[in-house]
């Protein structure tokens, strides 16, 4: 993880231009690889207290990092963007040290250190938006077309956003170039959108595997019966087997969430209720107990 660059200077986020100055002047002195030949350890805190310095004293930059954070800024700024335009000879020769020759030392073999060379700015990417968008679970699970509208500055947008089959809670779908306006004449950012998905009245869902409860009478669990269960195709007729007790699973191969890539298609399953009468008939009672007294 890419350390904090105030934390790496030792200052505070609201620190003057001359407070991060003098700050990287002091570390600069002490870890400066003529005063330590040899010590690995202070060539790489030279290293990161430079790259610290090199965006925390230009301003743009400062801007970028302070908007996006450390991990957003990393994304849109490459080392040579982070060292264009950057020259600290000014501070070494104060020291008495070289500037080129150090630099070509840290950033490997003779090649020139990374801020000596052009001037030409790197266009930034704009920034990334994330909105939420909930869609029905059938639309979920079998995929279509939904219709966006989001506000992009003072005016709203409106697009119509693929829904991939199978698509679960929490991912995030992305539509390129539909995110803020770059500040620096780059192309525009992204737009995220995270997938919420409504409850289903009949169906849930694992994974690729859908769920239905069915409610079986109490006989039917006892001699066996036919049910309809809720599918995504519509009702169908499944048999319950004689002896079927509560919390029984049946098997509808196939009818599941559709697959993708590699991943096949998932099953249904039809959880078994068995419905006790919360009232009898008379007749229904005298049954029951005639049962009882064979021992059911």
């Amino acid at each position: 993880m890419t350390k904090n660059y105030y934390d790496v200077l030792g200052v505070a986020k609201e620190a003057s231009a001359e407070e991060i100055k003098k700050a990287y002047r002091k570390l600069a002195l002490k870890y400066h690889p003529d005063k330590n030949p040899g010590d690995k350890k202070a060539e790489e805190r030279f290293k990161e207290i430079t790259e610290a310095y090199a965006v925390l004293s230009n301003p743009d930059k400062k801007k970028q990092y302070d908007q996006f954070g450390s991990t957003g800024f990393h994304q849109r700024y490459s080392q040579e963007d982070i060292y264009r335009d950057f020259d600290v000879g000014d501070i070494f020769r104060e020291f008495g040290f070289g500037t080129d020759d150090i630099f070509s030392h840290l950033f490997g073999g003779g090649r020139k250190a990374p801020f000596t060379g052009s001037t030409r700015r790197q266009a930034v990417k704009g920034q990334d938006y994330l909105m939420s968008l909930t869609i029905p679970f059938r639309q979920a699970v079998l995929g279509g077309e939904r219709r966006v509208d989001y506000k992009q500055g003072d005016q709203v947008e409106h697009l119509q956003v693929r829904i991939p089959a199978g698509v679960e809670p929490g991912k995030k779908l992305r539509v390129a170039g539909k995110g803020g306006p770059s500040p620096m004449g780059g192309p525009p950012g992204d737009l995220y959108l995270e997938i919420k998905v409504d409850p289903d009245p009949t169906l849930t869902r694992e994974g690729q595997d859908l769920y239905a409860r069915i409610q079986v009478p109490f006989s039917g669990a006892c001699l066996g019966t036919s049910v309809e269960v809720p599918t995504l195709e519509g009702p169908k007729r499944v048999k319950v087997p004689a002896g079927t007790s509560a919390g029984k699973k049946i098997r509808l191969k196939g009818f599941g969430v559709p697959g993708s890539g590699k991943q096949e298609k998932g099953d249904l399953y039809a959880i078994v209720e068995v419905d006790v009468p919360q009232k009898l008939t008379d007749r229904q009672r005298k049954l029951l107990e005639e049962l009882q007294k064979n021992g059911l």
